[in-house]
């Protein structure tokens, strides 16, 4: 089954993660973060990654400098919320609360983060905000 066009491989989510960690990249520093030693095949493998992320509008590309600088033109959390969308519509009918539930009930959550989905529940609640339907 072919993948959705916006759909971000994992290669390409290593690039993005190097992105969001350190902000603005060149080829040549992205490469170097991503692998051990730096390669002309390994330069040319981020550029062709890098070329397909900007095709899919995650990043972009300032041609203001030389090097050219890429920044991640999608936040982390918007990201989240599409894969986890994608899953649900996959396996769940569209619905996110039973993943959430399989999450919470097989990981071993800390006090700390039970006390903070908690605050997070009673947040929304407060709010009267309502799930929204992606």
């Amino acid at each position: 089954m072919p993948r959705p066009a916006q759909d971000v491989t994992d290669a390409e989510l290593a690039i993005l993660r190097v992105l969001w960690d350190r902000g603005p990249s060149s080829v040549r520093e992205l490469t170097e973060q991503l692998y051990s030693e730096y390669s002309p095949s390994q330069h040319a493998t981020v550029l062709k990654l890098l070329e397909r992320l900007e095709a899919k509008n995650c990043v972009r590309r300032s041609r203001e400098t030389w090097p050219h600088q890429f920044a991640a033109a999608i936040d982390r959390n918007d990201l989240i919320d599409r894969k986890l969308q994608e899953t649900a519509n996959k396996l769940c009918d569209g619905s996110i609360q039973p993943l959430l539930t399989h999450l919470v009930r097989g990981s071993r959550l800390s006090a700390a983060e039970r006390k903070s989905l908690r605050s997070l529940l009673d947040e929304l609640d407060k709010e009267g905000r309502k799930p929204s339907k992606k």
